[in-house]
């Protein structure tokens, strides 16, 4: 570059000057040991280097934020189908396994009273009414089901047959205003009668003020009814309330009621032996095999083709209730009602 004459001399002397001052810089030290030159070449340098750092940031985050993550929500939408999926198989083996521990407690139960005729059967469905307290079951009038055949599980009493058509029965549970079951204390051995309320908890009448009822007591049939054998559980003792001049029961049922899936209809009034369902459950682990499917493929010693046809007769073995006691529980649970 031409530099005119007449600034020569003034260009010369700023170089002059600024040679001085950086000689000047190299030879003087600040703080520890530190040249000049280098205290202003980082004061020079360092707001190109906050701004340089700026820049590659953003453009990092731009790049790792969008550009490199442009696939993610595919894959995430993969991820989660995936894990739905996962759920969803992890329920169906919950739900077979129950189904298992299920028919396996059936079949150790049916082992247990091989001498009683009965077949399985599934609940297909439910009434809609809700003053009625009553169930739908996949066996009927050409399994061998008959009208007030007793229902049960290995839990307990669940109620008798109402209805039989020809592959499909309903059952009037004990819960049902309209039900009722001969039953005992099994503690004391003292009769009367439970009757549904309509509501989870039953109703034991026709029990003396006299007679000591303390609450877990266990409640059997008594087999006075001519539908449900002697000795099933039908539940434990919830509370007692002094009155004249028979007590107030609560009884709470001892088959769950609120989640049946498989029942057992008993096709003879033969007496079970004492607490059969506490029995079935010590021994179906040892007795149940380790795999029981449902429906039409489940185990023969179930099957309805492997039971004699119902007997309507009383046992020749049962006890004659008193006659005051047969009039109470006739009145209570009707088995005589028009077929």
């Amino acid at each position: 570059m031409d530099v005119p004459p007449r600034h020569r001399p003034l260009v010369l002397l700023v170089a002059i000057i600024l040679a001085q001052v950086l000689l000047l810089a190299f030879q003087i030290r600040r703080g520890q040991d530190v040249r000049l030159i280098r205290v202003w070449s980082a004061e020079l340098l360092t707001p190109l280097q906050r701004a340089g750092n700026f820049l590659v940031n953003k453009v990092d985050g731009v790049w790792f934020g969008y550009i490199d993550l442009r696939n993610v929500r595919e894959e995430n939408s993969q991820l989660v189908k995936e894990l739905g999926d996962l759920q969803l198989r992890n329920q169906q083996l919950e739900g077979q396994a129950a189904q298992a521990v299920r028919f396996s407690r059936l079949l150790g139960f049916r082992q247990e009273n091989s001498d009683i005729p009965m077949i399985a059967a599934e609940v297909i469905g439910a009434n809609a009414d809700s003053t009625s307290r009553t169930i739908f079951i996949n066996r009927g009038d050409q399994e061998g089901v008959r009208r007030n055949m007793a229902v049960i599980t290995p839990d307990g009493v669940v109620g008798k047959i109402s209805e039989a058509l020809a592959h499909t029965s309903q059952v009037l549970l004990i819960t049902d205003r309209e039900s009722g079951v001969g039953a005992l204390l099994a503690s004391t051995r003292t009769h009367g009668v439970v009757k549904g309320t309509g509501d989870p908890l039953l109703w034991m009448d026709y029990v003396s003020t006299e007679e000591k009822v303390q609450t877990g007591d266990e409640v059997l049939t008594s087999g006075e009814d001519r539908i449900f054998p002697k000795n099933l559980p039908v539940g434990r003792v919830a509370s007692t309330k002094a009155g004249f001049p028979f007590q107030t029961i609560e009884v709470t049922p001892a088959a769950h009621l609120d989640r049946l899936e498989e029942v057992l209809v008993l096709l003879s009034e033969k007496p079970f032996s004492p607490h059969p369902a506490n029995d079935a459950n010590s021994s179906t682990q040892q007795k149940a095999p380790a795999r029981v499917e449902h429906g039409a493929q489940t185990p023969e010693s179930l099957a309805p083709g492997n039971n004699s046809e119902p007997s309507h007769s009383p046992a020749s073995s049962a006890k004659k209730a008193p006659e005051a006691s047969a009039k109470k529980l006739a009145s209570a649970v009707r088995p005589g009602t028009p077929q």
